[in-house]
């Protein structure tokens, strides 16, 4: 069994949302000169921070060391997004596709 490449996930992450490590410091609660030291030299964060850290990224331990090929489990708060999505006419879903998109541009000025 291979070991995870957690330093590397968690890398993948910020760059995939355009998130500095300083942004991922704030969302998680951690200190930057903690955070930053963990990803320079590599270590592998305690459980209780990498909770800290998937909870700074919206995402669960399981959806953190998934493969995206594989099925991921949604936390409440997503189960809870995805439910409202089905409601939503195409025509609706549109326009709120355009405005997470608008948010999101707006986040990386």
């Amino acid at each position: 069994m291979q070991e995870p490449d957690v330093i590397g996930r968690i890398k993948q992450l910020c760059q995939t949302r355009g998130w500095s490590y300083y942004r991922l410091a704030k969302e998680s609660g951690i200190t930057y000169s903690t955070l930053n030291t963990l990803l320079r030299k590599a270590y592998c964060p305690a459980v209780p921070t990498l909770c800290r850290i998937c909870d700074g990224f919206g995402i669960t331990l399981e959806q953190f060391f998934s493969d995206e090929a594989g099925p991921v489990g949604l936390t409440a708060e997503q189960r809870e997004h995805l439910a409202r999505w089905e409601q939503l006419s195409a025509r609706d879903r549109e326009r709120a596709e355009a405005y997470i998109q608008a948010l999101l541009d707006r986040e990386q000025r």
